[in-house]
Parts: structure tokens; C-alpha cells; sequence
């Protein structure tokens, strides 16, 4: 079988150290605008060559959302197998929406943990991992309320996230989201709104920056 391209290529006469395979993830959102945006940003933030992110605004329900991805990992395999070529594989994929009220909710939760697939759901929409970029929330709060709250630091927001102006606040979103998680999860609702995931998948994004760092400059 043809191995799956390296991080870089060792020069002749040295041992071959750091060819560990790039990882393939592919980043399926529910949003035409806002999550393609915010995640295209993520992209540019990690770039490496160690990480490949393919983003589809495919502006679907949940369930239909899994299942593309659920396809799309399908075809990735077959091409694979037929170019023989390992690389072609998804190593991840991810779904991004908004929990809303959409139907069949559960259905598309049970479909991407059978398929393998990972989720970054947010309750009631992505707006909620926005705000928390400037403040704590526990109590239940509506899609209006969120954009409503969000709009007060950033009267212009539309569609398209104001993620320059996002980036400084990061680590502290990243703080009040895990801990609004583990709250939920003390209160036997994880998930409940308020609830937002988005912060794994961008984590996820980091993480693999780092390591190919260490890869790179590595002994």
C-alpha cells in the first residue's frame, strides 16, 4: 500500500524522523455564512501543512448534515482503496449546527456516533460561543436573546463573525464554555441550553498546530 505523504523529506543520509502522516479534517456546516466564515478563519490561524480543512455550507437539517458527512467519509475511503493511497481518507470529520428546534435531533446525534463522525453543536445557535467570548451565561436564553446580547458589543454583526476582533477574548471563551459544560453536566443536562461545542472543534484545530510544531523542530 502507498504510505501517506510525510510532514517533509529527510535529507539523503539522515535517519528519517518526523514523518508522521498529515491529518485530513473536514468541517461540514449547517450555516451558508457564519460558520464557513469563522472556521475559513481557523483554517488561515492553524495553517500548516499538517492539517487540511474542507468546509461545505451545505444549509441543511441536522440528520441530512450527518449523513452528508457520513457520505462524504464513504467517498473518501473508496477513493482510497481504488488509489491505493491512504491518504485520500478523512481522519476526521466534523459537524457543525445549531440545535434550534430542528427534528430528528437525536436521530442525527445517534447517526454521526455510529459513522464516526464528531459534532460541535451549539444550544440555541452558534451566536451563544460569540457572546461568551465577553461574559458568562447559565440560564436558558433564546437565538434572539443571544444575537440580541452579542449585537450590544458588536452593533454591526450580521452573518459574518468579527472574528479579528474575537481572537484576543479566545482563551477566556474557551474558559466560560468548558465550565458552562461541566456545569451542565453537574446538573445531569449536558447539552442543555445554554450549550456550545464549538470551542472542542477549534481546540482540536490548535492542538494539531502545536504538534506539527514539534514535529517540525523536534530533536
Amino acid at each position: 500500500m502507498r504510505a501517506r505523504r510525510s510532514e517533509w523529506n529527510e535529507p539523503s543520509g539522515r535517519r528519517a524522523r518526523h514523518l508522521a502522516p498529515r491529518p485530513r479534517l473536514l468541517i461540514v456546516c449547517e450555516g451558508k455564512e457564519t460558520e464557513p466564515a469563522y472556521f475559513r478563519y481557523w483554517r488561515h490561524e492553524t495553517r500548516n501543512n499538517m492539517v487540511t480543512v474542507e468546509i461545505l455550507p451545505a444549509g441543511m437539517d441536522p440528520r441530512s448534515l450527518v449523513r452528508l458527512a457520513a457520505e462524504r467519509k464513504r467517498e473518501s475511503e473508496r477513493l482510497a482503496d481504488k488509489l491505493d493511497n491512504t491518504f485520500e481518507k478523512y481522519d476526521e470529520i466534523w459537524c457543525v449546527f445549531d440545535r434550534d428546534e430542528h427534528p430528528n435531533f437525536e436521530g442525527a446525534k445517534q447517526h454521526a456516533h455510529a459513522n464516526g463522525i464528531r459534532l460541535a453543536i451549539s444550544n440555541p445557535c452558534v451566536e451563544l460561543w460569540f457572546l461568551l467570548h465577553y461574559e458568562d451565561r447559565r440560564a436558558h436564553i433564546k437565538r434572539e436573546e443571544v444575537c440580541r446580547k452579542f449585537r450590544r458589543h458588536h452593533p454591526g454583526y450580521r452573518k459574518v463573525p468579527p472574528v479579528q476582533e474575537l481572537r484576543p477574548y479566545y482563551e477566556e471563551a474557551v474558559r466560560r464554555a468548558r465550565d458552562l459544560d461541566a456545569w451542565q453536566s453537574s446538573q445531569g443536562c449536558p447539552g442543555r441550553n445554554p450549550h456550545t461545542g464549538v470551542y472542542a472543534l477549534t481546540e482540536r484545530l490548535r492542538t494539531l498546530d502545536r504538534e506539527a510544531l514539534l514535529r517540525r523542530h523536534g530533536d
